[in-house]
């Protein structure tokens, strides 16, 4: 039998990515690189070009870690066992994408389609060429706010859709920017969902080492 104390989840950001990564995985599987890549960057207004250029940084070091910190002012979030595994949730999933991406060295959507017409792309956004599989961005943002939705009172996990759409809406700027393609940022938000929840789900277990007191979010 499995221990459900071995497992931590908020269902309502797990059931919302299980509907993600299936209908990501039949996208993949039906539609060809190109096709997924101008769905999303062919698609552009004036306000997407600005709104989507500064959303981006919620999956950014410069924005997950100052609000990992900042949660510590909350008295629940200020001991070691949260730091710890903050640290972990986040830096694991982080070392193991950057680990791949440098591996693989994949091309990105302006050095692929660079003599492709009509990819959307302005001079003030990063012109990145290499490295683009799995998405960091993606990444990050996935195992930021699926970290934040087990963190969740019980009362208020309804909270973690929110998460999983915000999440969800960084992927989307990461292909409206071209710095990745599709499965780019499908892989790097199956990875950070995935590790994180595994992760946290083990700290669980010992965080009554920490406290001294049983866990009252899960």
């Amino acid at each position: 039998m499995i221990n459900k104390q071995l497992i931590s989840y908020n269902p309502y950001f797990i059931i919302p990515f299980f509907m993600w990564v299936l209908a990501g995985g039949i996208a993949i599987l039906l539609a060809t690189k190109m096709t997924l890549f101008f769905c999303f960057n062919g698609h552009c207004t004036d306000i997407s070009d600005i709104f989507l250029y500064y959303f981006t940084w919620l999956g950014q070091a410069e924005v997950i870690i100052p609000s990992l910190l900042l949660l510590m002012v909350i008295p629940a979030f200020r001991n070691r066992w949260y730091f710890l595994t903050a640290l972990m949730c986040n830096i694991i999933p982080f070392l193991i994408q950057h680990f791949i991406k440098g591996w693989l060295n994949f091309p990105r959507p302006m050095l692929l389609f660079r003599d492709v017409p009509g990819i959307h792309y302005l001079p003030k956004w990063p012109m990145l060429l290499h490295s683009s599989f799995p998405s960091g961005h993606s990444q990050g943002a996935f195992s930021f706010f699926c970290f934040l939705s087990l963190l969740l009172p019980q009362k208020f996990r309804g909270i973690g859709i929110l998460f999983f759409l915000l999440a969800l809406c960084v992927c989307y700027s990461r292909i409206y920017l071209a710095a990745h393609f599709f499965e780019d940022v499908y892989a790097g938000s199956i990875l950070g969902t995935v590790l994180t929840t595994i992760i946290f789900s083990v700290m669980e277990q010992y965080k009554d080492r920490f406290s001294g007191e049983k866990n009252t979010f899960i």
